[in-house]
């Protein structure tokens, strides 16, 4: 079962007819997802990859019936386009795009507040390379031919990592149920927790990966959940053992600035929780399928 989108789900795309747009957007028609249009500000009424293209999102969501979004809308544009769709009713947005300011995101999580909780739209991102169903359907960046479907959900800060992950997976005949980019921003749309939460009500999915990093809180965060409410195991990797204290190290989101901000720091609270720890990216696929061996 996918927690977000599956081959059915009617997508758009913001930022439809731009070259990363049209992009992705071609790779996640080929690959199955029900991308039903665009939105290009100027461009309504004008058709791109065999779809129409809108002015507006919610333009788009009356005459599609779109209940996703993906964005690859220029930095200082894509705040806007995020609370654009989720004034336009979209229930789900993967944000891909990077280099959004920081004072940008805090406006989106300002303004996505007026929504009550059950109202609200699930915003995954920025700099994220996406979610995907595996056999189903993506929103995103990934290259989809590395996953394989099947029963680990994986929860991701790091794109890479998480393809290392699901590619180590599938050469052992392990597939996932879904697969969350959250993102590697300081400020994103939807946390570890969350998705978390997620996970444990799907009954398709039997085992959670998360693959954090170091910096801010996230990770303790879900250590806490895990550890009060989940019935399904856990396993994490982070990333950043060796990283020096107080140096952005890759991504935004990737700076030590207090207690329990490193990845020692985050290991030791996990451990603690009864997280499973994988210690290296190369025991990815070990790791989860000794975890699963014990189900």
């Amino acid at each position: 079962m996918s927690i977000f989108l599956d081959e059915r789900t009617p997508v758009i795309v913001q930022g439809f007819t731009g070259r990363i747009g049209t992009f992705h957007a071609q790779e996640m028609i080929d690959y199955g997802t029900n991308l039903v249009g665009g939105v290009t500000p100027g461009k309504g009424g004008e058709r791109h990859l065999e779809r129409p293209v809108f002015n507006t999102v919610k333009d788009a969501v009356r005459d599609t019936g779109a209940s996703a979004s993906v964005v690859f809308v220029p930095p200082p544009f894509a705040a806007d386009a995020i609370m654009e769709a989720a004034d336009a009713g979209i229930r789900f947005c993967v944000c891909v795009t990077d280099g959004i300011p920081a004072q940008d995101m805090m406006r989106v999580k300002r303004y996505m507040r007026r929504y009550k909780k059950e109202d609200r739209m699930t915003l995954t991102g920025p700099n994220c390379a996406g979610t995907i169903s595996p056999g189903k359907a993506m929103m995103g960046i990934m290259p989809g031919h590395i996953y394989m479907p099947g029963n680990v959900g994986l929860i991701g800060r790091s794109g890479t990592l998480g393809y290392e992950a699901a590619s180590q997976m599938k050469a052992m005949g392990i597939g996932i149920s879904t697969g969350v980019g959250i993102g590697g921003d300081p400020i994103n749309g939807s946390a570890f927790r969350d998705h978390l939460e997620r996970f444990e009500q799907d009954p398709e999915t039997d085992l959670v990966v998360m693959i954090g990093e170091i910096g801010g809180p996230q990770e303790a965060e879900a250590a806490a959940f895990a550890r009060d409410h989940m019935q399904k195991p856990v396993l994490a990797y982070i990333a950043g053992l060796t990283a020096p204290r107080g140096r952005t190290m890759g991504h935004a989101g990737a700076i030590v600035t207090s207690a329990g901000e490193s990845a020692a720091e985050k290991v030791e609270i996990l451990r603690a929780a009864g997280v499973g720890i994988i210690a290296r990216p190369s025991e990815f696929g070990n790791a989860v399928a000794e975890a699963l061996s014990k189900l």
